[in-house]
């Protein structure tokens, strides 16, 4: 449903209390993310909402950082209904680049965000920054607004597959904002690609041992995929076949467990203490709103799951969130597609899931699934175990995509 002229947040969430599909016994765990959409400039292969700054009529002058920052409270004034009373254990800054906005803003957002949601104690809040947008200093700012996890979007450490990526810093800008991020955050992500274009094995191994040098607690490694509506997929640069790929990935898990990273989703690896709170939420089906431009939201309610999707465009967005209307779409999501979209997430997991979360997340019995995990089970791309924990064969992971589709409704 659309909300254009649609009523307030309130009758919105008495409108989802009514009776429905499904029954959930208690409501999964909340997280809040943040999307702040502006970048110095749009990557080749990024599909994400972000916009470069100053790229498009209108968009001369200062980053409108206040004035988007008074949109995203607006936007949570009118969803707290739908959330109200709920703790929220972890708040997740996205983007775009939010390391574009001030450390002072920042820390306005954060105070804002704390005077209307009841955070856990120990909430984990991620902050996503570019080395392009690093200065010295600006992270230990950013640690003292509030921000507990800083997640640095590298990528590579090498000058020529930045440039392929078109990213706008080199590997010594790489290499001092990875060191700055270790002086004042005792976790921190180092974002890194591979399958690069005109990439080597041996050209990923020394990326690895520059990464691992730096001994981040968290490391997320993604496969260079050309997505649709991007520079690159209107002219495709040369890329490592799938065989290289292959080895490249076998080669990163390798390393990461010898320098004493665990693979714990499929992409991501950390060390004990370190994985991300607000990502194994997402993986667990737990419930996120998410505000900002082009934001998306999962809610749970005790008889339905709802999903909603903000206004893209930034200025709209700003524009319709101080009307009060901030989300462009919203639906129930069908009991019949609930499993898909749990096992979507929770088979990401090396670990798996307790059976019984099924049941806890998306109302179903685990009974809806059950013929399906046989036939996964049948393929060997799964494994049950005695305690009802329910996780993908070293073969499923690797197969990962098909496995998952098995659970798409007929």
């Amino acid at each position: 449903m659309s909300t254009a002229g649609t009523p307030a947040a309130g009758e919105v969430a008495l409108h989802w209390q009514r009776p429905g599909q499904v029954h959930l016994a208690r409501l999964p765990p909340l997280a809040l993310y943040v999307h702040l959409p502006w970048c110095l400039k749009k990557c080749p292969y990024c599909d994400f909402n972000s916009h470069a700054w100053g790229g498009a009529r209108g968009q001369e002058g200062p980053l409108p950082q206040r004035e988007y920052v008074q949109a995203l409270l607006a936007d949570l004034e009118a969803s707290l209904p739908l959330v109200w009373g709920r703790p929220v254990v972890s708040v997740f800054l996205g983007g775009g680049t939010p390391s574009l906005f001030e450390p002072d803003v920042i820390a306005e957002l954060i105070s804002a965000v704390r005077a209307r949601l009841p955070l856990v104690p120990d909430a984990e809040i991620t902050l996503e920054a570019n080395p392009g947008t690093f200065e010295r200093q600006r992270f230990a700012a950013f640690r003292a607004a509030g921000v507990t996890r800083l997640s640095l979007g590298v990528q590579s450490f090498d000058d020529r597959m930045l440039a392929a990526l078109g990213r706008v810093h080199d590997a010594a800008q790489a290499r001092a904002a990875a060191e700055e991020a270790a002086r004042h955050f005792d976790t921190f992500n180092l974002d890194l690609m591979y399958a690069l274009p005109g990439q080597t094995l041996p050209d990923l191994a020394r990326d690895l041992q520059q990464a691992l040098a730096l001994k981040p607690p968290h490391l997320s490694v993604y496969h260079l995929t050309i997505e649709p509506n991007t520079a690159f997929a209107h002219r495709p640069p040369p890329l490592p076949d799938d065989d290289t790929a292959a080895a490249m990935l076998d080669l990163i898990t390798e390393r990461t467990e010898a320098a004493g990273l665990a693979r714990y989703e499929v992409s991501a690896c950390a060390r004990r203490g370190h994985r991300c709170v607000h990502n194994l939420n997402y993986w667990t089906f737990g419930d996120y709103l998410g505000i900002g431009a082009g934001a998306h939201g999962k809610l749970s309610f005790a008889q339905r799951i709802v999903r909603q999707v903000r206004w893209r465009e930034p200025r709209r967005y700003m524009e319709q969130a101080r009307a009060g209307q901030p989300v462009a779409q919203e639906h129930e999501v069908a009991a019949r597609d609930l499993p898909f979209e749990f096992m979507l997430n929770a088979l990401r997991l090396r670990e798996g899931f307790d059976a019984r979360l099924f049941s806890e997340r998306t109302g179903l019995p685990i009974s809806a699934v059950s013929a399906t995990i046989e036939a996964a089970r049948a393929r060997g791309w799964l494994v049950v175990g005695e305690d009802g924990r329910i996780a993908p064969t070293a073969r499923g992971f690797d197969w990962l995509s098909d496995l998952q589709a098995l659970f798409l409704p007929d």
